[in-house]
C-alpha cells in the first residue's frame, strides 16, 4: 500500500473551486497581453481593452479543464521517457533561477558564472534520484538579454536530462524553442516527446504581464508543456488563511489553464505554484515553513482533483549555508511531497528563499529524494507468510545475514545512502578523518565531475546548438561567449 496523507477534505476543496471560480467570473483577471484579450472575448468573455481586464465565465472555464490532458510524458535528448506525470508518480528537480551559488571553500555566496553552471549540470547529470535538470543558476558572465536562452543551451549541450526552465523576456522563447527543435528535429517530434517545461507565472493578485502571457501562447503553439507557479503570499498579497490563500491560487492558476487551453486545446500543462506565508517579523517568504509546505500539499489535492498533474517548489530551504536548518527544512518538504503525490516537486539543491544553489545541498537532497521514494513505496509482505519457516532458520543459524531470504529482498527492502550520510561507527569516522557533512558532500562534487562523461548528443546537433547560440548572443551585441569547460 502506498502510503498517502491530505490535508483538504473534498467538500473543502469543491469550495475552494467555486469562491475561485466565482472571483474570476465576477471580479475578473488583469491581463496585459493584446492578444490574449481578444481571444478571451471571442470566447465570449467580457473584455474591457483599456483596462487591461477581463472577466471568464464557467463555461470557458469548464472547456478548459476538460481540454488539458490529465497527464503526459517528459523525455531525454536521446528520446527517452523520464518522467510519467500521471496519477501519483513523483519526480524530483533542482529549483530554478538562483542569482547566487555558495561556494564551499568560501562557505560565502557569490553570483555565478559560466563554470559553475557547467559544473551544475555535470553533477544533476549522475544524481539517481533527480529525474530531470533545470536552469538553476544565472551566469553573471553574460549579458541579461541572453541569459534565459544561454542557461538552456548549456544545459542541453552539457546534458542529457529534460529540462524544467522558462524565459524572462518574450524575445528568448525563440531562441529557446529552436534548441528543442534542433534536437527533436521537428515540431512533430517535439509534441511527441516533450524535452522541457516552461515555468509561467501569474502575478499576485489576479494578474498576467505581457511577458507571461505571451510565453503561455508561445508555448501553447509548439505543445511545449508549462507549469503555472502562481506565488500568492499569505497575509501580504493573498489572505493570511491558508483556505483564502489557497482561493487565490486557484483562481490564479485557473486563469493560466484558460489561456493555455483557448490558445492551443490539449497544451500540457503541469498545476503547480511557489506560494508562501509572509513572516512579517523579517519581510521574508519563507519557503521552508511548514504553512508554506501545507499550502503545496493541499493545492496539489486541488490540482489531483481536477485531474490534471501537478508541481510544486518545496524540499528547500531559507537557511544560508549547508547547516541543520537546512536539512529539517528540506528532509520534511521532500517527505510531505512523496506522500502527497505531487509529480514534479521543485527545490533539491536551493537555499536562501530560492535565491541560492549550493551542489553540496544537492548531493544532500539527492540522498533525502532516495529516502522518499524508499517510503512511497510502502511496506508489503515478501514471503513472510507464512512465518514459521524464517524464524526457524533464525533460531537454528541465530542469524539471518546470508539467509536465501535476504538475499533475495535485502536491496528492495533496504535504502542505502550514499557516503554523503554517515552511518559508520564512530571509531571508523575518526579513522576516516572526521568529515561533516559539508566536506563529505563537497568530496562527492568532485567525485562526481571527475566521472563525468559528455553527453552523447550527436557532433553535428551540438555545433548548431553553438550557432544558434552564438548567434544570439550577436544579436545582442555579445561577440564572445565565456569559456566553457
Amino acid at each position: 500500500m502506498r502510503p498517502t496523507i491530505r490535508f483538504l477534505t473534498d467538500e473543502l476543496i469543491e469550495k475552494i473551486i467555486s469562491e475561485a471560480t466565482d472571483i474570476l467570473c465576477t471580479l475578473g483577471i488583469e491581463i496585459h497581453n493584446q492578444t490574449v484579450l481578444a481571444m478571451l472575448s471571442d470566447c465570449g468573455c467580457r473584455v474591457n481593452i483599456k483596462e487591461h481586464h477581463a472577466i471568464l465565465t464557467q463555461e470557458v472555464i469548464d472547456k478548459a479543464l476538460k481540454a488539458a490532458p490529465e497527464s503526459f510524458g517528459l523525455y531525454d535528448v536521446n528520446g527517452k521517457q523520464t518522467n510519467d506525470f500521471s496519477g501519483s508518480n513523483v519526480y524530483f528537480t533542482p529549483g530554478s533561477t538562483a542569482l547566487n551559488i555558495l561556494d564551499p571553500q568560501a562557505k560565502k555566496m557569490r553570483k555565478p558564472v559560466t563554470a559553475d553552471y557547467v559544473n551544475f549540470v555535470k553533477v544533476v547529470e549522475q544524481l539517481t534520484h533527480i529525474a530531470s535538470a533545470s536552469t538553476a543558476l544565472i551566469p553573471a558572465d553574460v549579458p541579461e538579454r541572453i541569459s534565459d536562452s544561454y542557461r538552456l543551451f548549456l544545459s542541453l549541450l552539457y546534458g542529457r536530462k529534460p529540462v524544467v526552465t522558462g524565459a524572462f523576456t518574450i524575445e528568448s522563447f525563440n531562441v529557446m524553442k529552436d534548441f528543442q527543435l534542433a534536437i527533436r528535429q521537428s515540431s512533430d517530434a517535439l509534441k511527441e516527446k516533450p524535452l522541457t517545461i516552461f515555468s509561467c507565472c501569474p502575478t499576485s493578485p489576479l494578474k498576467w504581464s505581457d511577458i507571461t502571457s505571451q510565453n503561455l501562447l508561445d508555448c501553447a503553439r509548439y505543445f511545449i508543456p508549462v507549469e503555472f507557479i502562481a506565488m500568492p503570499l499569505s497575509g501580504f498579497v493573498a489572505p493570511v488563511t491558508l483556505v483564502g490563500t489557497l482561493v487565490q491560487h486557484t483562481a490564479e492558476t485557473l486563469s493560466g489553464v484558460v489561456i493555455s487551453q483557448i490558445a492551443n486545446p490539449g497544451t500540457p500543462i503541469l498545476y503547480g505554484g511557489s506560494p508562501a506565508v509572509f513572516d512579517v517579523r523579517h519581510e521574508t517568504t519563507p519557503m521552508g515553513a511548514i504553512e508554506t509546505m501545507m499550502i503545496d500539499c493541499a493545492y496539489n489535492e486541488i490540482g489531483k482533483y481536477l485531474h490534471l498533474p501537478t508541481q510544486a517548489y518545496i524540499s528547500l530551504s531559507d537557511s544560508k549555508q549547508l547547516d541543520t536548518q537546512a536539512g529539517l527544512e528540506s528532509g520534511i518538504g521532500a517527505a510531505l511531497a512523496g506522500l502527497s503525490g505531487i509529480n514534479n516537486i521543485s527545490g533539491p539543491g536551493m537555499l536562501d528563499f530560492e535565491s541560492c544553489l549550493s551542489l553540496e545541498k544537492l548531493i544532500l537532497d539527492n540522498e533525502i529524494c532516495g529516502m522518499v521514494f524508499r517510503m512511497i513505496a510502502g511496506i508489503e509482505p515478501r514471503e513472510d507468510f507464512p512465518a514459521l519457516g524464517i524464524f526457524q532458520e533464525l533460531l537454528a543459524e541465530r542469524h539471518l545475514l546470508i539467509s536465501e531470504h535476504t538475499r533475495r529482498y535485502l536491496a528492495k527492502e533496504h535504502f542505502f545512502p550514499g557516503p554523503v550520510i554517515d552511518r559508520a561507527r564512530r571509531s571508523r569516522w575518526e579513522d576516516e578523518g572526521s568529515l561533516t557533512l559539508e566536506q563529505r558532500a563537497h568530496r562527492e562534487v568532485e567525485k562526481l565531475l571527475e566521472s563525468y562523461e559528455p553527453s552523447d548528443l550527436p557532433e553535428d546537433i551540438k555545433k548548431d546548438l553553438v550557432k544558434l547560440m552564438n548567434d544570439e548572443a550577436g544579436r545582442h551585441g555579445q561577440d564572445n561567449l565565456p569559456h566553457r569547460p
